[in-house]
């Protein structure tokens, strides 16, 4: 039964007060959650309730990767990677290296936008069709709605399903430099609000799983939401032989065993070699959700041989990514996205661009694994690089 005087950590007003009680109350020092450099006050206030510290994440770089920019032209960066899993960062960086030597990688986007996904129940198949046609027909008027909750955000456009007595929707926004998952719930509930008046619909929920948030779902990876991104690069078979101690061939048949077949015949969602690995090591380290990394393991690797050369490539359909608004202000974080010359604001360019950066940094990834998987090096790489001194 639990004690009727058991610790309330909201009846604490700093950060220092709520970790000295728990210290106090569990009899457990926390020395190194206390060390920290971020603004507590933002922090406590904007990204994490009952805060009593920070939890400290080795950061590493990879690089230099050179990307050719759909539409920001030739650069190089190095990848912030935050990661406890020893290896990643050494992996990333001899992909990297592949890739620059190769003459760099090709990088494509499209801004597909941030979707939320409401549920309806009516009272008929009739009420549900009078909804259908609402919807159909009065975008124009939802996107006004859509327009005063926020500067930053346009309703590009909708689609909905009906299933039984329950209508589906599916909104999709534009929030420009930011993921916006917080932007679109509040014009989502002032677009229910007027819904519901306008047709006698009942909202069951401001999400139904329609959007799809945080959950591997074929929908994603077929409509993509966020911005979906490809990225490419043909690896001479000097460059295969040298750097990655292997051979177009040899590559091409690991690729076909381990991301078609093999996952195929698991059932997987994500045809790749480790899509989030990479995706969850740079989330982390610029401030974008975790819990969209998820979303960001989904996708395709494909691999040609050309001659004797390995021509590579990487499809995500569903990237969350936002160079303002939520973690991406956290000190650390800021200085990972300066360090990559997309932090801030700048009507989508930031996002945009910091997205082929993650899909050229995941199709780094996959060259090097997949590389090492073939020349059998992968196991030999974690007892070296992952078991060190403790």
């Amino acid at each position: 039964m639990l004690n009727a005087k058991y610790m309330n950590l909201r009846n604490y007003t700093t950060v220092k007060e709520r970790r000295k009680a728990l210290e106090k109350d569990v009899n457990v020092r926390l020395k190194h959650i206390g060390s920290f450099t971020l603004d507590e006050d933002i922090a406590s206030s904007c990204n994490c309730e009952n805060m009593i510290g920070a939890a400290q994440i080795p950061l590493g770089a990879a690089g230099p990767l050179h990307i050719h920019h759909s539409s920001f032209g030739i650069q190089h960066y190095y990848i912030p990677l935050a990661t406890t899993e020893g290896a990643l960062v050494a992996s990333v960086n001899r992909g990297c290296k592949a890739i620059t030597e190769s003459g760099g990688a090709t990088t494509a986007s499209y801004r597909i936008g941030t979707t939320r996904g409401p549920v309806f129940h009516t009272d008929s198949f009739e009420q549900n069709q009078k909804l259908y046609e609402f919807l159909d027909k009065n975008l124009v008027f939802l996107q006004s709605v859509a327009a005063e909750t926020s500067g930053h955000l346009k309703l590009t456009g909708l689609m909905s399903r009906a299933i039984g007595r329950y209508q589906f929707v599916r909104f999709v926004f534009d929030t420009q430099d930011a993921m916006g998952m917080n932007m679109v719930t509040i014009a989502t509930d002032a677009l229910v609000s007027h819904i519901e008046e306008k047709t006698g619909a009942t909202c069951t929920s401001l999400s139904g799983n329609f959007c799809v948030d945080k959950k591997p779902a074929w929908q994603n990876a077929i409509r993509g939401r966020g911005i979906e991104v490809w990225a490419e690069v043909t690896i001479p078979a000097s460059v295969l032989a040298q750097t990655l101690k292997s051979t177009a061939k040899a590559v091409f048949d690991t690729w076909l065993a381990k991301c078609m077949v093999g996952s195929a015949v698991s059932g997987s969602m994500g045809f790749n070699a480790q899509f989030a690995n990479v995706v969850a090591a740079l989330f982390l380290a610029t401030g974008q959700d975790p819990a969209h990394v998820v979303e960001g393991s989904l996708g395709i690797t494909t691999c040609e041989v050309i001659g004797e050369d390995l021509y590579i490539s990487v499809y995500l359909p569903d990237l969350m990514v936002g160079t303002v608004g939520g973690g991406t202000g956290l000190a650390t974080q800021k200085e990972a996205l300066e360090l990559l010359g997309v932090y801030g604001g700048n009507n989508g360019k930031n996002s945009q661009r910091f997205a082929e950066i993650v899909g050229a940094a995941v199709l780094a990834g996959e060259i090097s694994l997949l590389s090492s998987l073939e020349e059998g090096s992968l196991a030999k790489a974690h007892q070296t690089l992952a078991r060190g001194k403790r």
